[in-house]
């Protein structure tokens, strides 16, 4: 896919080209001595000088802050931003995809947390079709060469944008008179993945400039990634009950012992489709940033910061499975059943259904952010006026799905859950390995469908401060206008009146290394076919665009438009040992969700119309935080907050889905209330040596209006009767309460000789008043990270692990990820003052991602995504 050319694309490829081609003209003056000398003094640098950094921001702040520097980000073994966070007490992240794409802070889902560049929203959609607009951050955007700082402020401030409740991560992008005038830097690295057996060129560049006066300067920065991932593994789709399989008593296949076992267990659960899973994906990152400062005067300075992101995510995603649930095809063939602890371990079936599901997809990502600052600060008082504008576009441009079937003898075998988790045996085991067994049915063979999605925020603040020689150091006051605007829209066809053999498609064998790591699977599984996904997608497309007419998804068509006003006004104060600030934020919300429904006077159900549905809301959120200083070297902090994050768009939608002849249905819900909670919070840090704390925060939330997908009682016209009848109605409704309570350790220290060790513990216990767990919410979070240092030398090893945590609700089960285990490590080696080469690798165990339905013993996905090696030449002059 072409990625978008823009202004600041331009202007930040040709101003780099030109600031490296006159630095490279341009002689080097030489230092006074009286500069020698004050560099020669400079001895701490690296890991030491990333970890000081980072205590001196968390000890200095007002509030429960956590930091990572930009020479973090650089010596982490991390290819994005949110792995990096994930180092920090109290921040996790998710894997699906075996990167880190989301973060989570303090137990709570990552869509109550907020991600700020700059202090400002930044746009953001994803890739990945199944996913639905929401509130998180797709990490995946963020080359970590972009950031010079990220703050994780667990305790809110007044002057902070509300919206979340687990905490914020406020992104700084590097300030162009911060750093050395006229400096060119940048790296170029091959990235490797074992897995995909691919390796790919990774650049990224960055000109600073600075006039002698330092009152202007400026950055530009490209970074180019490219990425292969494939990830393999054995899935199933939802769960089914064993008094489904009744056709198969009643035909007379299910007898004797088989018959017995499910009529003494018909609510025993197994899977509804099983088989195995092989996903590649090509990520492609192109990446502009630019950075302008100028002080005009002394007290005034002006700052513009853009940023510019286009990335592409084309994937094939090839599912060879069995499918027990089918109703026509698989219910009634069963003969054999071995039911244990109310789970189905084992079945057997005879001329039963098996699916060759091949899903092409071409996705794309492009993100921009433009902010504008300027700001006059003196002695006794500060004016800054902000404006901006970010805008993300995505989602899925193309699936083009094709379906190819087999009827076959097979069993399925789950009994090995954790260990060998799936085994699948077909009475003829060269059944999955010749295409011309699979072939598309001509009644309906796959699908074209387009579903992209936009995210737009323009904004505009003010804020003023006054200055004052006493207990209270500064009062400061301030209003902000934000108009966002998220849609979603859908539409395709369907592929029929062909007779596709898999054969045609370049079928051949899985990779020798397929399923590598998952125990002893059956030869069935391991050497599978697999086609040539973009072949099939051409002749699926070639058909349709000429012959097929066009479907749109009305349900999934739709826009939420959200005007934000907040004014805020906050006190900083600071006496006897004492500090931190106090204040409060109103804030005034005017919501709208447009969409569509079905047409009550159209008995066809064939015709919508537009709907649309307003909602307005205030909320009044004070805070304050306390920091006392016991002596030089321990600070103890206190902080309570009343905080609020605002549903996710999906969930605000008129979306509305009405089965006729069971009277139930599903949709959304433009009348939710945001979260609320209280928040509490106290730490003790102790800094008993140089770079170095032992700290403890303990941490509690009470949520209110917590939303739960709940069933409402509604009156809607049904279609095929002509009456208004009685539904049930599943949607996301408020009402629920939870709570989140924990505590979090931490520990940083250099030992002697290059030596030093960062770890940290977090405990979180949440629930919800339902009994449901909280999404995303690990009990136990670790981090251990040892490194070396002298000045050539580095090297860094990092073991993170997590416990199991609830991800959410899929057909009715609840779904959850077993715990995670991931190990990194990094070395490099300084050969001169400009040239630094560097060696990372990444999940080194090649951990399992191992999704479950209810019980470890109903596996739902269990996945790996290979190791990634990275080598890295890095450059400063």
């Amino acid at each position: 896919m072409n990625h978008r050319k823009s202004l600041l694309s331009v202007a930040v490829a040709t101003g780099l080209a030109f600031s490296l081609q006159l630095h490279a003209q341009e002689a080097a003056p030489a230092p006074a001595p009286e500069q020698a000398t004050e560099l020669d003094a400079v001895t701490v640098t690296g890991i030491r000088l990333s970890l000081q950094k980072s205590l001196e921001t968390k000890r200095n702040a007002d509030a429960i802050v956590d930091a990572i520097t930009a020479e973090d980000i650089g010596k982490f073994p991390d290819t994005n931003v949110a792995e990096s966070l994930s180092h920090l007490p109290g921040v996790t992240v998710d894997r699906l995809f075996g990167q880190g794409e989301r973060v989570s802070i303090l137990g709570t889902d990552p869509a109550l947390n907020r991600t700020l560049l700059n202090g400002q929203t930044v746009a953001s959609a994803d890739w990945f079709i199944l996913d639905q607009p929401g509130r998180t951050f797709n990490y995946t955007l963020l080359a970590p060469q972009v950031i010079g700082r990220a703050e994780v402020y667990k305790t809110p401030e007044a002057r902070i944008d509300e919206g979340s409740i687990g905490g914020t991560v406020i992104l700084h992008t590097v300030r162009p008179l911060d750093v050395e005038a006229n400096t060119v830097s940048g790296s170029v690295g091959y990235l490797y993945n074992d897995r995909a057996s691919e390796g790919d060129p990774n650049i990224s560049g960055m000109f600073s400039w600075r006039n002698d006066a330092k009152t202007f300067g400026f950055t530009l920065g490209v970074q180019q990634s490219t990425e292969n991932i494939q990830r393999e593994g054995v899935e199933s789709y939802g769960t089914m009950a064993a008094s489904a399989f009744q056709p198969a008593i009643d035909n007379g296949t299910c007898v004797d012992e088989c018959a017995a076992a499910i009529a003494a267990n018909p609510n025993a659960r197994g899977p509804n489709a099983i088989g195995t899973s092989f996903f590649q994906q090509e990520r492609k990152r192109l990446g502009y940033s630019l950075g302008v400062q100028w002080k005009p005067v002394d007290k005034l300075e002006l700052e513009f910061n853009a940023l510019d992101v286009s990335a592409d995510y084309d994937n094939v995603n090839q599912s060879m499975y069995t499918f027990p649930a089918n109703e026509w095809n698989s219910l009634g063939r069963l003969d054999s059943i071995n039911i244990q602890n109310g789970i189905i371990k084992q079945a057997h079936f005879t001329n039963a259904l098996s699916v060759l599901d091949v899903q092409n997809r071409e996705s794309e990502v492009n993100t921009d952010s433009y902010h504008l600052k300027g700001a006059w600060r003196d002695e006794a008082w500060s004016l800054s006026a902000e404006v901006g504008r970010t805008k993300a576009d995505g989602g899925t441009g193309r699936q083009l799905f094709g379906e190819f079937l087999n009827w076959a003898d097979y069993s399925f075998d789950i009994t090995g859950a954790r260990g060998t988790p799936v085994q699948i045996n077909y009475d003829d085991p060269t059944v999955t390995q010749n295409g011309a067994n699979w072939v598309t049915d001509p009644g309906w063979g796959g699908n074209l469908v387009t579903k992209p999605t936009t995210d737009e925020e323009k904004y505009g603040q003010i804020d003023f401060g006054l200055n004052f020689n006493s207990a209270i150091s500064r009062v400061q006051f301030g209003y902000k206008r934000r108009e966002h605007e998220t849609s979603q829209y859908q539409d395709g066809w369907t592929l029929n009146g062909v007779a596709w053999a898999a054969s045609q498609f370049g079928a051949h064998r899985a990779p020798d290394s397929y399923l590598d790591g998952f125990g002893q699977v059956s030869d069935e599984m391991r050497n599978r076919i697999i086609i040539d996904g973009w072949a099939l997608a051409d002749a699926i497309a070639d058909r349709g665009l000429t012959s097929a007419p066009v479907y749109h998804f009305y349900e999934e068509t739709w826009k939420v438009t959200e005007d934000i006003d907040a004014y805020y006004a906050q006190a900083d104060f600071s006496a006897g040992g004492f500090r931190g600030n106090f204040g409060a934020r109103y804030v005034r919300t005017d919501q709208t969700s447009t969409g569509y429904n079905r047409d009550p006077n159209d008995a066809t159900g064939a015709t919508y119309i537009p709907v649309s549905y307003s909602k307005s809301y205030n909320d009044v959120l004070p805070n304050i935080n306390v920091a006392y200083d016991l002596g030089e070297d321990v600070v103890l902090r206190a902080s309570a907050a009343k905080v609020i994050a605002r549903a996710n768009y999906a969930s605000l939608t008129p979306f509305l889905s009405l089965s006729d002849t069971v009277h139930t249905g599903w949709g959304g819900n433009p009348n939710l209330d945001p979260y609320e909670s209280t928040n509490i919070d106290a730490s003790a840090e102790w800094y008993y040596a140089e770079n170095s704390i032992l700290a403890a925060n303990v941490f509690y939330k009470d949520i209110s209006n917590y939303i739960l997908d709940t069933t409402f009682t509604e009156q809607h016209f049904n279609m095929t009767t002509g009456t208004v009848d009685t539904y049930s109605v599943s949607r996301p409704g408020n009402g629920g309460t939870a709570t989140v309570k924990g505590v979090s350790l931490s520990y940083q220290q250099l030992l002697g000789d290059g030596f030093g060790l960062t770890a940290n513990y977090t405990y979180s216990d949440a629930g919800t008043d339902s009994g449901r767990d909280l999404p995303y919410n690990s009990k136990n979070q670790l981090n251990i990270s040892p490194f070396y240092e002298n000045d050539k030398w580095s090297a860094r090893v990092t073991y993170a692990w997590r416990s199991s945590y609830f991800t959410g609700v899929d057909r009715g089960d609840q779904m959850y990820s077993d715990d995670y285990t991931s190990v990194d490590a990094s070395v490099g080696y300084q050969i001169s003052d400009h040239w630094r080469v560097s060696f990372d690798a990444m999940n080194l165990l090649d951990e399992k991602y191992f999704n479950y339905a209810n019980t470890t013993e109903l596996p739902r996905g269990i996945y790996r995504s290979g190791r990634r090696y990275q080598a890295q030449v890095q450059f400063k002059f």
